[in-house]
């Protein structure tokens, strides 16, 4: 019997059509579109609907997840998932107008989802400015100081994150 390689195709009775993602001696980790990832036997009943014969490397599920992730990180506006600093979680955000009218009450977690958005979509325009090939680089240099503006005004709300990597971050005094 000759291993099937990562990327082959198959429709499996139970789990339906899924792609190789990894091999080892025993199994083969398929991830499938109904199922998603499941190991079976190398011996499973299953059709082969396009098998790559190729010499079986060590590619591991782990390292096709990373990948996707990176595509999907530089080519979507897709939000990562962001923690909000553990004394803000359910908490409210109060604004109260100066003239006589009701206060206005926001979830600090609705807000700060809010705010993760803004984050990842001048991210995604930085990364479309920097790639594009319509922009000569001295409009790309122009247009980034101006994203780097933004950041800087939104550095305020830094305090909503649990993690510093994630910050706001403007001009560094230098």
């Amino acid at each position: 019997m000759k291993l099937l390689g990562i990327g082959s195709r198959i429709n499996h009775p139970e789990y339906g059509k899924g792609v190789v993602t990894n091999v080892s001696s025993q199994y083969y980790w398929v991830t499938f579109l109904e199922n998603g990832l499941e190991t079976i036997d190398l011996d499973s009943d299953f059709e082969v609907i396009e098998g790559v014969t190729d010499d079986v490397d060590t590619v591991s599920y782990f390292d096709v997840e990373r990948s996707m992730v990176s595509i999907l990180k530089r080519w979507s506006d897709a939000t990562e998932k962001v923690a909000i600093a553990d004394k803000w979680k359910g908490g409210k955000l109060i604004l109260e107008p100066g003239e006589d009218l009701a206060p206005k009450e926001i979830p600090i977690d609705t807000f700060f989802h809010k705010i993760v958005m803004v984050r990842d979509r001048i991210r995604v325009m930085e990364q479309k400015i920097n790639s594009s090939k319509n922009l000569d680089d001295l409009e790309k240099v122009d247009l980034q100081q101006y994203i780097t503006r933004i950041y800087g005004s939104l550095t305020t709300f830094n305090v909503l994150f649990k993690n510093k990597s994630d910050h706001f971050v403007g001009e560094r005094s230098k």
